[in-house]
């Protein structure tokens, strides 16, 4: 083999798979941030020159850096320095409120506290929390818990009256406020959330990019080295632009972000982007603008998603359908026809049905047969949908974590049949429709080994099998982690497999990904090595 280059950097002696096409290979050499080439450790090692850094992977699995397509990583970061009331943590009611109870007490009178990540299927009393519950733990202290979906929250008195919300206050359009014998109980739903969060402190620049780093140096310690931010401007407005600027040019940026622009009406900062020249495509590999993100409906669990049929045992509830039709399609129209691609908010079959019928319209007025507008969760669609996507080029952006944490949680509400087959990855990668997955963190944890053992099993946390059939094989699970998230990103050219020419992103497991016990995967890997353009920056070996 005769390449006059150096490598800077030589993995070998692994099992390295490279992507679903290009399989496993011994070596990877790297120069300049970029895969040099592939192949036999004594081919890879001939590349070796004086200054070259040599990594013997002692016979470990590795893959191309794991793309998580679809979180929060401001509120991940931020979120790791609330009170944790997941089920793992929390598993009862008891032990939510002791937590808050805990929190309030090294926290000044007066203080806010917050959490997140309680499911009220999952808690003993297996109904939600209420302002009572969280006066008793906080009674000096406004709080307020957001369910792990965050499109449910509870706030207590305190939290209510700085808000300044009664009874009578009026309900926002696309929002919900909970009612017990006509007295508030603390439950808001959706754009209801909105009067608490006016009514606590704007978050600083200095928490906007702790929270990015915080959050970004997690995602690498689990393999992940790319992810989106799914709704930039939803904490502080266009400022998050600025925070990732600065978080970037200060070396604070630990993972590649592609950024969503959050576009509701009255929280939009697509106006103040696009002003800047920020469309679609603007930036770097590092840091690249994305698509517009709408809220078009909320979450199955919280049984606020937009359903063609109701929720069971409330036969007058089909969800919460966010925007009029005529109002969707008008702004998707306006970012469409402007250059932006398009990743809203969409869960229901309701939001899907409405959703794709905006982008139908958009690109029969305006074409451009690779736009990649995706659909962001499509958890419920129907199989008309789904050929409809495939003929407008529409991408399904699930996050399949959410079958491992809330599979259980959709039976409840919606019954076996239709909760057993949400979120059908197999239907839509048979299909072409060549689907991502990620966690929608802080929503479910960004740790990708529940995500891919749901891929591979549609089994829940419980162990329910959510409809075998769209189970995928182990290659179209990490395909869809790596590839199919370079793809809906638009950078398939650029990272996603381990090629020459694309960027050393590489993530080194302690456990075989492809040939490993199915369950030793969920309970039994750690991810040892990541590497982003060819740096080591996470080595727990």
């Amino acid at each position: 083999m005769s390449v006059a280059i150096e490598a800077d950097l030589i993995l070998h002696n692994g099992r390295i798979w490279r992507g679903r096409e290009e399989g496993i290979s011994e070596a990877v050499a790297v120069w300049q941030g970029k895969v040099l080439a592939t192949g036999s450790s004594a081919d890879m090692l001939s590349l070796k020159g004086p200054r070259t850094e040599v990594i013997d992977l002692e016979g470990r699995f590795a893959s191309p850096g794991l793309i998580d397509n679809h979180l929060h990583l401001i509120s991940t970061g931020i979120t790791m320095g609330w009170v944790d009331a997941t089920p793992a943590a929390a598993p009862t009611l008891s032990a939510l409120t002791t937590a808050l109870a805990e929190r309030a007490a090294k926290t000044p009178k007066g203080g806010w506290i917050q959490a997140r990540g309680y499911d009220q299927v999952k808690l003993d009393t297996g109904r939600h929390p209420t302002r009572e519950d969280l006066d008793r733990a906080a009674p000096d202290h406004p709080v307020l818990l957001s369910r792990a979906c965050g499109h449910v929250a509870i706030a207590n008195s305190h939290a209510l009256k700085l808000a300044g919300v009664t009874e009578a206050t009026p309900v926002p359009d696309g929002g919900v406020i909970g009612l017990t014998d006509g007295r508030l109980n603390g439950l808001l739903a959706e754009n209801a959330i909105n009067l608490i969060k006016a009514a606590m402190p704007e978050v600083t620049a200095d928490e906007l990019i702790d929270g990015i780093e915080r959050g970004g140096r997690y995602l690498l310690s689990l393999g992940i080295t790319s992810c989106m931010d799914a709704a930039v401007g939803q904490l502080s407005g266009f400022s998050e632009i600025q925070a990732y600027e600065m978080a970037k040019v200060s070396g604070r940026l630990p993972v590649r972000v592609w950024l969503t622009l959050l576009g509701d009406p009255g929280v939009s900062i697509v106006e103040d982007s696009w002003r800047a020249g920020l469309i679609s495509g603007a930036g770097d590999d590092m840091l690249r603008v994305g698509a517009v993100k709408i809220f078009l409906d909320g979450s199955a669990g919280g049984r606020t998603a937009w359903m063609s049929k109701p929720y069971q045992g409330e036969p007058d509830n089909i969800g919460v359908q966010m925007l009029p039709d005529a109002e969707v399609e008008a702004l998707v129209k306006s970012f469409h026809d402007r250059g932006y691609q398009m990743a809203c908010h969409a869960i229901g079959d309701g939001a899907i049905e409405q959703l794709i019928t905006a982008y139908e319209k958009a690109l029969a007025a305006t074409p451009d047969p690779d736009r990649r507008h995706r659909i962001e969760h499509c958890g419920f669609s129907s199989p008309e949908q789904d050929a409809r996507m495939k003929t407008a080029g529409i991408l399904p952006a699930p996050q399949m974590a959410f079958i491992h944490d809330f599979g259980d949680s959709y039976i409840s509400v919606l019954g076996e049949e239709r909760g057993k087959g949400s979120y059908q990855i197999g239907t839509w990668m048979r299909m072409g429709l060549k689907p991502s997955t990620g966690s929608d963190a802080p929503v479910c944890s960004p740790d990708p080994f529940p995500n891919l053992h749901a891929m591979i099993t549609r089994k829940t946390g419980k162990g329910t099998v959510m409809k075998a059939s769209e189970t995928l094989s182990r290659e179209e699970a990490l395909q869809a982690y790596t590839e199919f998230g370079a793809w809906s990103q638009k950078a398939e050219a650029v990272k996603g497999r381990l090629v020459p020419g694309q960027w050393a992103d590489i993530a080194v497991f302690d456990n075989d990904l492809l040939e490993a016990p199915t369950d030793t995967i969920l309970s039994g890997t750690r991810c040892l090595l990541t590497l982003l353009a060819g740096r080591v920056v996470h080595d727990a070996r």
